[in-house]
């Protein structure tokens, strides 16, 4: 067998023998009147049952979710509403006007699938409460729980981060 032969065969093994994960990928998407949230597994394998959250509570502009007339209202708000995914949800995510976090209780959620929601995000902190840009969204974590372990991520400015999970055989 040839040098090159055999250094393809190792690297192949080598790839091959990598451990799946079902990561996660999380954007935030600015928009008007909605903002959105879509969440993907990106990863080789299903992601079995547990509870993924967003948390503004470090994010740079001190970001509140506006959903409703009452309390911490700035201009317009928008109720939550699954989009996209709802069947990967055990229910109907309870966010309540001004809340820092959002708790979404997944079901499971298969390769390449994806769980998006509308909602309005304002800013606390920024010169324009209704509209959350740049690096507005910095410091906010991701977060899922599944199987008693947790796994967590920080988005930066490009509004857009993976959560890389537990190995597929984990």
């Amino acid at each position: 067998m040839s040098k090159l032969t055999l250094s393809l065969s190792v690297l192949s093994a080598v790839a091959l023998s990598s451990a799946a994960a079902a990561d996660l990928q999380v954007e935030f998407i600015e928009g008007a009147p909605k903002d959105r949230f879509v969440i993907t597994n990106v990863g080789d394998c299903a992601l079995g049952a547990g509870q993924f959250e967003i948390d503004f509570v470090n994010s740079s502009a001190g970001l509140i979710f506006d959903v409703s007339n009452e309390g911490a209202v700035v201009e317009v708000f928008q109720p939550s509403e699954i989009t996209v995914g709802a069947e990967y949800l055990t229910s109907q995510p309870l966010i309540t006007d001004g809340d820092q976090r959002a708790i979404l209780d997944m079901s499971g959620i298969g390769v390449t699938e994806t769980i998006a929601f509308t909602i309005d995000v304002d800013d606390t902190i920024g010169t324009r409460a209704i509209t959350v840009a740049d690096s507005e969204i910095s410091g906010t974590t991701v977060s899922l729980r599944t199987d008693g372990s947790t796994y967590s991520a920080v988005m930066e400015t490009k509004a857009q981060v993976q959560l890389t999970t537990p190995n597929c055989d984990a």
